[in-house]
């Protein structure tokens, strides 16, 4: 792809759209609007305080990403969403327990004014949820119902354009079918109600139908079939996941990578979590754990490359389990038991143990995902943006080439990336130029 000769300015209001009001929606939105109001940080948004180096390390420019790259400010943005229950974000953000009342009290006006519309949903997609603030319709009018919900918002906020992130929950396990190789299956398919259009597809085919850039936050099947990489190539948005990289799957995103640097070997991998919040609940459902127990386990194996480090990586024995434990609600806490060997085979082990809060890491990813999607857009990128696989379990890559889960690696492609677009040199780290 050329790089863009420049990238189209930010102007009015851009509108966020979130697809399931629950925890990490509100937490996101709320933080947003304490950052904006200057009454608190936005802690691990690289938007907001990230940093990027420019030139030669003797240069001394390292502004911030937000000062390098044209992001839409805080100040502009304007959420709205669906859910499938009615209540407002503030009344959800309460209910989630997730902020205190001290972060909540001071913008509990503007939270409660942003309501959920009705969603598009059913429950043979998620078991344990039944709620009540429904759409009906078939899956063709869905959409269309979808459709106008996004217009409607973009004309009644006042907004010049809208980008769209997916935080509804996990869905039960969808194997692509025929149905997802094209856009005129996809088409056909709405049509005929077929099985294998889950919710979350339809609001992603609704949003890159109006031009809306889509982001997946879940390990669901939802863009990451060929006939929606169509959609989005021939209406020129970008779409990005999927699955949020936020706890334990972080940590093996860093530690993994260690490992191999070093050439030391693996024979096992436990990994186990309790946590007592909606997403849960819903990953109590063995369908809905499949789903997201693959987008798990899959990291591992590309890092390690077992294939081509055998005695080391070869027969590694892993395992992920997610237990629903309400007492915790959105306190996560993951166990991770490593057995590992080094020099002549001798065995070791590594233990992790990581008390989290998951709507707090969840939080900073939606914003940036938010406006580096933006960012993509109006600067011409359409389709599958692998330069934001930083941010996911599972990052989406072209058909034949496999995707990249060492988080160094990504942030590496992720800043130059920014260089790139504003054509500055890209930094390989080479450093010989210092000693010449």
């Amino acid at each position: 792809m050329k790089r863009p000769q420049s990238i189209r300015p930010h102007r009015g209001k851009l509108a966020v759209l979130l697809p399931g009001l629950g925890a990490v929606a509100t937490t996101f939105v709320a933080g947003a609007m304490l950052a904006r109001r200057g009454l608190a940080k936005p802690v691990g948004s690289l938007a907001e305080l990230g940093t990027i180096r420019l030139g030669r390390r003797t240069e001394g420019r390292v502004p911030k990403i937000r000062d390098f790259v044209p992001l839409a400010p805080l100040d502009d943005l304007v959420f709205g969403g669906w859910d499938i229950f009615q209540e407002n974000a503030l009344e959800v953000a309460r209910q989630a327990r997730v902020l205190e009342e001290r972060h909540l009290e001071p913008i509990a006006a503007e939270l409660a004014a942003v309501r959920p519309m009705k969603a598009a949903f059913s429950p043979e997609y998620v078991t344990r949820l039944h709620g009540t603030h429904l759409k009906s319709g078939s899956k063709a009018e869905l959409v269309e119902q979808l459709r106008e919900d996004i217009r409607n918002f973009i004309r009644d906020n006042g907004a010049d354009r809208a980008v769209a992130v997916w935080c509804g929950s996990t869905e039960v396990f969808i194997e692509p079918g025929p149905v997802h190789q094209s856009v005129a299956a996809f088409e056909r398919g709405l049509r005929e109600g077929d099985p294998k259009i889950a919710p979350s597809q339809l609001y992603a085919w609704a949003c890159l139908k109006e031009r809306v850039p889509f982001v997946n936050g879940s390990p669901n099947l939802t863009v990451d079939f060929p006939a929606m990489s169509e959609l989005a190539r021939e209406m020129s948005v970008p779409i990005a996941g999927k699955d949020f990289k936020t706890g334990q799957t972080l940590m093996k995103t860093v530690l993994a990578p260690m490992l191999k640097a070093r050439l030391l070997g693996v024979e096992g991998w436990f990994s186990t979590n309790i946590l007592g919040n909606r997403d849960g609940e819903v990953l109590d459902d063995k369908d809905s754990f499949k789903t997201k127990e693959a987008s798990k386990l899959g990291v591992l194996e590309q890092i390690l490359e077992p294939e081509k480090y055998p005695d080391l990586y070869g027969n590694i024995f892993h395992k992920v389990r997610i237990e629903y434990y309400p007492p915790r609600g959105d306190a996560k806490e993951g166990w991770d038991n490593l057995d590992i060997f080094g020099w002549l085979g001798y065995p070791m082990q590594l233990k992790l143990n990581f008390l989290c809060r998951d709507s707090i890491l969840a939080a900073p990813l939606v914003l940036d995902l938010a406006l580096f999607t933006d960012l993509a857009a109006r600067s011409g990128f359409r389709g599958m943006q692998e330069w934001l696989s930083f941010y996911f379990k599972s990052p989406m890559s072209a058909p034949n080439v496999y995707p990249e889960n060492d988080l160094f690696i990504q942030l590496m492609k992720f800043k130059n990336t920014l260089r790139w677009l504003q054509g500055e040199e890209l930094i390989t780290h080479l450093g010989h130029e210092y000693y010449d």
